[in-house]
Order: structure tokens, then C-alpha cells, then sequence
């Protein structure tokens, strides 16, 4: 499927009684997708981030459309399992239904440093949070998606860059470091973490979707745009993000626009469900791909990544 045949406007059903939750949709990707979903009057959107002003104005720019639907910030960082029990108990205090889960936020090619629960950043602000939302928002979905013409989702934002990963595609021996050395050098370790990270989005997605057949599970990568996970970064940052760019045209890929940085999460949130394969990775638009190296194809490293999760959350049940 190509870009062209999607269209904001007509290609987005109506959305009338459901409830999403958007995670980093301050700015950015989710506050795009945020704003192409309540054009089409869901019921509710929850959204979480850290910065309440950001939100405020959201907020007030989507007020002046017509859109009817409600929407609810959560404050919450990622990077702290605290932060985000605490703001998945909001959102269940709130609301009993869920019928797609969009897990949008993430950090790119931050230096070496540790969260605050002792992960390593990139890991545990793009993966672990985002693991012990699913975790303790799961009932809410579950029971959605036992309800009459149900039709559930959870949608996790992974990159072409689960791609460039250490040997073994994700080090769990030191995921409690800061794994300031975490592959060869000419990799760029930082984008090493972070590669890391987006497998672990890809992978967490197909073993959910094994785990829990009645929710369509899926991981896309929005494509290569200008957003506020490069805007302000270094300038070795932002080529090696052209690089890559340039890697993705040449093999017939395509450069988006800021306005279709949100087109694939939003197609992925909303395309009728005949269209979503379960588990499966997409590329920009609607592109069912199959990933090009082993590990992303690699069954038993996601269950391994799975039960390593769940061991590592089992405090915040």
C-alpha cells in the first residue's frame, strides 16, 4: 500500500465510542496522530507525556476544531516504572474500556546513561515502560476484545534501526548498565542502544500477538521525517539519521513529509482489521515487510525478551 492511497479524511473510519491511549503525544508523531484520530470523534484519548504546558496546548488547539471527542492527559515518564504504574492507574480509574493502545514515545541516540529504575535509558524509556503500560492496561483490552464487533490493537512504534543491533540482537546481561560500549564502535554505540530498543518493539509485538490472539498487535516504523527526536540533537546525530535516510531511497523507500510523519501509526490504529496481519512489522504506508535480519525474525529471542520482561516487571503487579 502506498502513501497516496492514504487519506486522512476518507481513509479513517468513524471512530464514534472508542477510547485510545497515546503515549508521547505531547508533540511530535503523537501529537499528529492524536489530531487525525479526533477528526474522527473517538470517544476519548487519553495521552501521557511529561510536560503539562505541551499538553495544555494541545489540548486548546484541538478544542477549536468541531471534533466532540474527549481528550485526557496522564502525566507519566517512561523512563520510571514508578511513573508509569502511577499512570496507568489514572487512566483505569478513568475509564474501563480500551480498544487501542499506541505506544508512540521514545528517545534516540541518547548518551550512555541509566534510568531511574537502574535499565539502560534507551532500553527502559522505549521498551520497559511502555512494557508494564501493556502489562497493566492488558485487562481493560482483554475485556474490550471480548465485547461485541470488538476490534483491539496495540500499536508499537519500532524503526529500520532494529536492524543495527550487538551480537545477539539484544545484550540482556547488561541491561542494567549503562552499556557505554555496547558494540563495535564504527556501529555508533549510541544508535547501537537504540537499535536495540526498536528490536525490542518489533519482537515484544509478535509475542504478544502469539500470547493474546484476540488483540491485533503490530509494529511499525513511521519512516524518515523530521521530528523532535532529531530536532536539537548533534550534528553527527542528525547525518547519521540522513545516512540512513539516503540507505532507505536507494532501496526504493521514500521520504516523508512532517505532515505523514503520522500516517503509518494512524493506518496501523485504524485501517480495518482484515487489512493487519497479527504480529506482523509495517513500513510507511501500510507496507506489510518482513524484517531483514535474523534477529527480527527470531521467535525464541521474543519469548526470551518476553519472559525477561515479565521477570523484571513482576514487582508492579
Amino acid at each position: 500500500m502506498s502513501s497516496a492511497s492514504f487519506h486522512p479524511e476518507t481513509s479513517i473510519p468513524d471512530l464514534s465510542g472508542r477510547v485510545y491511549f497515546v503515549t508521547g503525544g505531547t508533540t511530535g508523531l503523537g501529537a499528529g496522530a492524536i489530531s487525525l484520530l479526533a477528526a474522527k470523534n473517538p470517544a476519548k484519548i487519553f495521552f501521557s507525556g511529561r510536560n503539562k504546558s505541551k499538553a495544555d496546548e494541545l489540548i486548546a488547539k484541538l478544542e477549536k476544531t468541531s471534533t466532540s471527542t474527549e481528550l485526557v492527559f496522564v502525566e507519566c515518564d517512561l523512563s520510571s516504572l514508578a511513573s508509569v504504574q502511577q499512570a496507568a492507574k489514572r487512566f483505569l480509574a478513568q475509564s474501563t474500556r480500551l480498544d487501542v493502545l499506541m505506544c508512540n514515545a521514545g528517545i534516540m541516540a541518547v548518551p550512555p546513561g541509566l534510568s531511574k529504575d537502574g535499565y539502560e535509558i534507551q532500553f527502559a524509556t522505549n521498551h520497559l515502560g511502555h512494557a508494564l503500560l501493556m502489562k497493566l492496561l492488558l485487562p481493560n483490552l482483554l475485556e474490550t476484545a471480548r465485547q461485541p464487533d470488538s476490534d483491539v490493537r496495540i500499536v508499537n512504534l519500532s524503526s529500520t534501526a532494529h536492524s543495527n543491533t550487538p551480537s545477539g540482537g539484544i545484550e540482556f546481561s547488561t541491561l542494567k548498565t549503562e552499556q557505554a560500549s555496547l558494540g563495535p564502535v564504527y556501529q555508533f554505540r549510541k544508535f547501537t542502544r537504540y537499535g536495540q530498543s526498536k528490536l525490542a518493539n518489533l519482537l515484544y509485538a509478535a509475542e504478544l500477538a502469539k500470547r493474546y490472539p484476540s488483540i491485533k498487535s503490530v509494529a511499525v516504523h513511521p519512516g524518515f521525517i523530521k521530528t523532535d527526536m532529531t530536532t536539537g540533537t548533534s550534528f553527527m546525530n542528525r547525518q547519521i539519521v540522513a545516512m540512513a535516510r539516503l540507505a532507505s531511497l536507494a532501496s526504493g523507500g521514500r521520504s516523508l513529509s512532517f505532515e505523514e510523519g503520522p500516517y503509518n501509526q494512524t493506518w496501523a490504529a485504524t485501517t480495518p482489521k482484515e487489512n493487519l496481519t497479527n504480529g506482523a512489522y509495517y513500513e510507511p504506508i501500510g507496507n506489510l515487510t518482513v524484517p531483514p535480519t535474523s534477529y527480527g525474525k527470531d521467535s525464541a529471542l521474543a519469548k526470551r525478551l518476553y519472559d525477561w520482561t515479565e521477570k523484571e516487571l513482576a514487582a508492579f503487579e
